[in-house]
């Protein structure tokens, strides 16, 4: 496994190597000093300390790299991703090629894409094929986040070293469909390219320990981090324009980047339909689930490709609590949702056609809500827990192996 991002940083990398080796596989993993989401190293690790350990079964490396930094700006973040890059090609070229033949190399391809780098040297020396699991595609997910006045030539750079790594991929994992043709724009990698779905713990599974209560309201719950992506100024118009709906009670569960800003902006506008809960432990998220009536997803508008073919995490873990789903949202989810039938889609950034939406919603009858509900968890149940995610990882690498 080769990934910056690594337990106790909290991303699906840790949840594949933990299962592999439980399930009896010996696996390595080449991974950074954790600093995510803070931008600073956590308590216990730094340049000299547990830069080598096993944690459950899992033989974990954690090379150089600079934190990020709590503001995480395009240096801090520049200098991440180089650290990082460089090191682990160090130990691949001074260690791990003398360490042993692997049967696999799987690269977390979150940002940034030069962690495939150190993957791609060790394919070119010791022949080991390389499974990239692309969560963002590059070089879109690069240029979405440049100012205004973006440098042609260093997006024609990172466009072909973008090019440069998913050819050099022996396959390309994507979590939805929508994410192909944006891969083969330049060249046709349809052959290399696999589904490789995305995965959420059940849900319903986790115990319920937490008494909650939201006064009977009808309750639209949005659960996940708080940030620029979900599209506050298309929900700000909704939640305004419902307020004289006293049944209905919008509750945000979670904290994030934007907390703060769309807090203020509830309180300018003297919002009393809106409750924020801030950061809660996660072994408390199942007892706010099941106080909402629906689960909300939505995605800013926006031009960039990459984005509406987005299939967020959080709609997973919705139809894991069997819960429906309202969603202002672009075709990637959107198209789930439809397959799924487990809930209801406006576009994204159609604040008009939400709020429509929600009015005829509320008037529903509950049993006929909740069977979204249901055929979303089905849906879950067939396609997303950890252990058929993990069982399809093992029957890709094996086609190779064999």
């Amino acid at each position: 496994m080769i990934t910056q991002y690594f337990y106790p940083e909290n991303f699906k990398s840790s949840d594949i190597a933990f299962e592999l080796a439980k399930r009896g596989h010996h696996v390595d993993a080449l991974v950074g000093i954790p600093n995510y989401p803070q931008g600073k190293y956590h308590k216990g690790y730094g340049l000299f300390s547990k830069r080598k350990e096993k944690i459950d079964g899992v033989n974990i490396y954690r090379v150089f790299q600079t934190p990020r930094g709590a503001k995480a700006s395009s240096i801090g973040l520049a200098l991440n991703y180089l650290t990082y890059a460089l090191s682990a090609t160090l130990w691949i070229l001074f260690y791990f090629i003398f360490k042993k033949k692997y049967d696999a190399c799987i690269v977390f391809q979150v940002s940034p894409i030069t962690q495939v780098i150190p993957a791609v040297i060790l394919k070119k020396i010791r022949k080991t094929p390389v499974y990239t699991w692309v969560l963002d595609v590059w070089p879109d997910s690069f240029v979405s986040s440049l100012p205004p006045g973006k440098s042609k030539g260093l997006v024609r750079a990172v466009t072909s070293f973008s090019e440069w790594a998913y050819k050099n991929s022996t396959k390309l994992l994507v979590t939805s469909p929508g994410m192909k043709p944006l891969l083969c724009r330049k060249h046709d990698y349809s052959e290399k390219i696999m589904l490789f779905h995305n995965w959420c713990d059940d849900i319903l599974a986790m115990p319920c320990d937490a008494e909650i209560s939201f006064g009977g309201k009808f309750v639209i719950m949005m659960a996940g981090s708080i940030n620029d992506g979900i599209g506050i100024p298309y929900l700000l118009p909704v939640i305004e324009n419902l307020k004289d709906e006293e049944n209905v009670l919008f509750v945000f569960v979670g904290g994030g980047p934007m907390e703060q800003e769309f807090r203020s902006l509830v309180q300018e506008k003297a919002l009393n339909n809106v409750a924020f809960t801030g950061q809660v432990p996660f072994t408390k998220i199942p007892s706010y689930y099941k106080k909402a009536d629906m689960m909300l997803l939505s995605l800013k508008k926006t031009d960039m490709p990459h984005l509406k073919a987005t299939i967020p995490g959080r709609l997973q873990s919705y139809m894991s609590a069997g819960k429906p789903v309202l969603a202002m949202i672009d075709e990637g989810a959107r198209n789930m949702i439809t397959t799924a039938d487990c809930g209801f889609c406006v576009p994204a950034g159609d604040s008009e056609g939400l709020e429509k939406l929600i009015h005829s919603i509320i008037k529903m009858d509950k049993a006929a809500l909740q069977e979204k509900g249901n055929n979303g968890r089905l849906y879950f149940e067939k396609h997303f827990t950890k252990e058929q995610s993990i069982t399809k990882l093992e029957e890709i690498i094996r086609q190779l192996c064999h």
